[in-house]
């Protein structure tokens, strides 16, 4: 994650949502209209920029499968612009492609960390691997643990202090919702060894 912004704007066209966001960070750099960022994990086009605010359209798609529409004015999300291919990988690969909402089910301090369970939707069980990789708002991590049930799969994370502190993640509360992406190289697996079955 690259940044925080703050939501300025929310405005329903036609079914879809006009999300406008203050990022003063972002402000110096050059964002043109058309690229990509990642908001809170989810890959939505600039179009518009007036200085620090950035203005994005969600369509009804995305509406579905995150929780943008959940956001209120003041809300802070976390921000990343699209990676440069000769850049440095901090992290793992991610498409900004949200697979699914988890729910912050257990918190817990481990020593100047903390641990945090995510629960999510059963579906995605086979997409989890312990010390396999996992976005979630946008932020890549590790994953430590998966429980898996009948009815759903529990992720443990670990998040170190500096993540805590520069993403949305350190203000999570139990209950609260994020969005989940999973390894790029597990989402192909599965789709090849569904078509093979």
């Amino acid at each position: 994650v690259e940044a925080r912004g703050e939501v300025a704007l929310m405005t329903r066209q036609g079914g879809d949502l006009c999300l406008g966001l203050y990022a003063s960070v972002l402000e110096k750099e050059v964002v043109r209209v058309g690229e990509s960022i990642s908001v809170n994990g989810a890959c939505l086009t600039v179009v518009k920029q007036d200085g620090a605010r950035f203005d994005f359209d969600i369509s009804l798609e995305t509406l579905d499968r995150t929780n943008l529409g959940a956001l209120e004015i003041g809300d802070l999300v976390n921000l990343e612009r699209a990676m440069i291919y000769n850049d440095r990988y901090s992290g793992h690969l991610v498409s900004g492609h949200v697979d699914g909402i988890a729910t912050l089910v257990d918190r817990r301090a481990a020593a100047r960390s903390e641990c945090m369970i995510f629960r999510c939707k059963r579906t995605l069980a086979q997409l989890f691997a312990e010390k396999g990789s996992v976005a979630l708002d946008g932020v890549s991590l590790t994953i430590n643990k998966v429980s898996d049930s009948t009815s759903a799969v529990d992720i443990e994370v670990n998040i170190v202090p500096h993540t805590l502190t520069v993403t949305t993640l350190g203000s999570l509360e139990s209950g609260d919702s994020v969005h989940v992406e999973v390894d790029l190289v597990a989402r192909y697996l599965k789709r090849l060894w569904d078509c093979q079955r």
